[in-house]
């Protein structure tokens, strides 16, 4: 997390220090009722509580984990789900063997002995503070001899002064130490609840095995498809402009005006069978996406759409590999359609972006939001492209809108050209 360098930041981050402090009294009351249910299981009843006392302390990790990658930007993966079985003494042997359980539980009684009292310190040095600021003044005369503040002996108007000033640095170091000390936090609660590299790289890797086979599947069907136009569409116009062009052939001896009639079907019949095949190539790759890159497609595509599309793009990605820019740009022409079909949306914001390992692409509508991936195939079908390259699809879609939709795939740039540099359409 990045410091916060504005007083509202650093209040922000004061505020979430406390609530950090406070949610510390939850954490250990999770971790010491998995220690009594542990504690229990020689004796029976603990077999009964620790699937229990696991699920509570699952919830409060979990809780956590949210705050932490919200606050901190840093994302933990979710452990898997607590094992369930048929009866309590297996699946509280089950939970035992579990490598998350252990995890939490480890989390849960260090934080309250590490960080939940690392999240106090701004806390604890504005509260000090005001009272050096806001009560020493006004008090030290009732409180007598022997009243201290912090080092300073308040017995005068003049020590008091030196109190004030004392309490007002405590509180402003508080304030500039509440950023850093969230961010050492999250640092800390990321080693503490992250599931370990091992296991992210297994599931990154189930995950690529079964995209790569949704992808096998897509492509198959895809060629399938293209099989399919070709056969029922330029192939049959093409056999029927034979056909006629052999009856033109035989009349043109004997009946010249009819030849000259079929011949003119014959070229109307070639220029159906080429339109076609440029919409059969069109929908496999854009010639502009070839020619001119990511950037100028998308533009195409804004230029086609009647809605008011702002494009920005500045500076523009760079030449990435083919697959790449074709899974881009086939997923902003699903997310264009669903806004003008789905969101009834007027305006549409694009922005495009490549820090040299990953594109962002982010797609904003004003539309009605309320879009769900699971209610449609639109959605789904653009997670599935991405995922072929370990890419992702955030969406905040709330009721009302506006929808945002930002895609992110992993890529190397193939060359050092440029398309364009920007646009506003």
């Amino acid at each position: 997390m990045r410091v916060k360098v504005s007083w509202h930041g650093d209040v922000v981050a004061l505020g979430r220090c406390q609530l950090i402090g406070l949610s510390g009294f939850v954490v250990a009351g999770a971790g010491f009722l998995v220690g009594f249910a542990l504690l229990l299981l020689p004796v029976g009843p603990g077999l009964w509580l620790l699937p229990r006392a696991a699920a509570v302390l699952r919830r409060v990790a979990d809780r956590r984990r949210t705050r932490t990658a919200h606050w901190s930007g840093r994302h933990l993966g979710p452990p898997d789900p607590l094992p369930r079985s048929t009866s309590a003494r297996r699946t509280s042997a089950a939970i035992l063997g579990d490598d998350g359980f252990w995890r939490d539980l480890r989390w849960a009684w260090l934080e309250p002995l590490l960080g939940g009292p690392l999240a106090s310190v701004p806390p604890a040095l504005v509260v000090f503070g005001a009272f050096g600021a806001l009560v020493q003044p006004f008090v030290w005369r009732q409180l007598g001899d022997g009243n201290w503040y912090a080092f300073v002996p308040v017995a005068s108007p003049t020590t008091a002064s030196l109190a004030l000033l004392l309490g007002l640095a405590l509180m402003a170091a508080g304030l500039r130490l509440s950023g850093s000390v969230l961010c050492l936090h999250g640092r800390l609660g990321h080693r503490l609840l992250a599931v370990p590299p091992t296991v992210e790289l297994a599931r990154r890797v189930a995950r690529l095995t079964d995209s790569r086979a949704t992808a096998l599947d897509a492509h198959a069907a895809e060629i399938t498809r293209i099989e399919r136009d070709l056969h029922d569409g330029a192939q049959a116009r093409l056999v029927a402009l034979g056909l006629t062009l052999d009856q033109a052939t035989g009349l043109l001896d004997t009946d010249p005006a009819t030849a000259r009639a079929l011949l003119l079907d014959v070229r109307a019949a070639s220029e159906r069978a080429l339109r076609d095949l440029r919409e059969l190539v069109h929908g496999i790759h854009p010639p502009v996406l070839a020619d001119r890159g990511l950037t100028d497609a998308v533009r195409s595509l804004a230029l086609d759409s009647h809605l008011d599309v702002v494009i920005s793009a500045c500076p523009a990605p760079p030449r990435l590999p083919s697959p790449v820019e074709s899974a881009a740009y086939f997923a902003v022409s699903e997310l264009l359609a669903n806004a003008t079909k789905h969101a009834e949306a007027t305006r549409v914001d694009i922005t495009l972006a490549h820090d040299g390992a990953c594109l962002r692409v982010g797609i904003t509508d004003d539309g009605r939001g309320g879009a769900d991936p699971a209610r449609g195939t639109g959605l789904l079908g653009v997670r599935r492209r991405l995922d072929t390259f370990d890419g992702t699809l955030a969406l905040h879609s709330p009721p009302g809108g506006p929808t945002t939709a930002t895609l992110e795939i992993p890529c190397a740039s193939s060359s050092p050209k440029t398309s364009s540099s920007s646009a506003t359409v």
